[in-house]
């Protein structure tokens, strides 16, 4: 049986051989990391393609509301992510907090960014007097960019990849194990699964409602197609992800992994708001002024 094993690993593709390496730019005295380049494309197509969407009639907000709200969800993205990862993923982290500053080193919690995004959009909504729900419809369109980059700079770092199989399209990863680096057993490449699903797939589907449909003037149906598709996309990978190896024991005993369970919100809330979006539907005044729409 070990001599099967050993055949089967061979056969497969090892990590190394991409080429691959986290940091970007390496100038001795400065790097600059594949993950940060990820955040930023990000954050940076995000706002474009926002301005895209604001441009047809009926939008929820102006131009200098998107560009207030570029900073404000860059902070829930930061604070968000990295809080909620400490405490869902590496409750270890507290024994030393200036570890959790450490943002280059990785280590960030897409629900947690996803609320701090929305808390974001909640206090520009409450200040600039707009319609929040309206707003995260728009964004949410906006997110799988950022998803796309960043599951790519996960399989670029060689991290958070999936279970031991036998695929043909298995990699073989570098692990730590009694202390030594060596190249792990053939795993699921499940960052580019969540890459495809949890961003280019779920892009296409919500250019496709806000393009071709009259989606975006029922509040809450566009976030809540968000929140089904990446809840499910999510739920779904993790049966293929491998769990942190601080939370193996956790995913065994509860019958889920954290992944899954924080998606199970997620899930609920995408098809409540979905099933509830029409009778929201309103007429809809552009905010930068002209004829309404219906």
């Amino acid at each position: 049986m070990l001599l099967s094993f050993l055949a089967s690993a061979t056969s497969h593709l090892s990590f190394e051989t991409l080429g691959l390496h986290p940091v970007a730019v390496d100038l001795g005295f400065f790097q600059i990391r594949w993950y940060s380049l990820a955040y930023i494309a990000g954050i940076v197509l995000g706002w474009w393609y926002l301005l895209k969407l604001l441009a047809r009639p009926g939008a929820p907000m102006a131009r200098r509301h998107a560009d207030d709200l570029v900073f404000y969800a860059t902070l829930g993205i930061i604070l968000g992510g990295r809080i909620a990862y400490i405490l869902f993923y590496q409750p270890a982290i507290l024994n030393n907090p200036l570890d959790a500053l450490k943002l280059w080193e990785g280590g960030m919690s897409f629900h947690g960014g996803m609320i701090g995004v929305t808390v974001g959009i909640i206090l520009l909504a409450r200040k600039e007097k707009l319609n929040w729900l309206r707003i995260h419809d728009y964004v949410a369109c906006c997110v799988p960019f950022g998803l796309f980059f960043g599951r790519l700079a996960n399989f670029v770092n060689g991290e958070l990849w999936g279970r031991e199989t036998d695929v043909s399209w298995a990699i073989r990863f570098p692990e730590y194990m009694s202390g030594m680096l060596i190249t792990g057993p053939p795993r699921h490449p499940s960052q580019l699964y969540e890459a495809g699903m949890e961003g280019l797939l779920l892009m296409l589907v919500l250019w496709l409602m806000f393009w071709k449909t009259q989606a975006r003037y029922e509040p809450g149906k566009l976030v809540g197609t968000f929140l089904l598709g990446y809840g499910i996309s999510r739920f779904t990978v993790e049966f293929f992800r491998q769990p942190d190896a601080q939370l193996t024991e956790f995913a065994y005993n509860s019958g889920m992994s954290m992944g899954q369970w924080l998606t199970v919100p997620m899930i609920v809330g995408g098809i409540y708001l979905i099933a509830t979006a029409k009778g929201r539907r309103q007429r809809v005044e552009a905010t930068g002024g002209g004829q309404s729409v219906a």
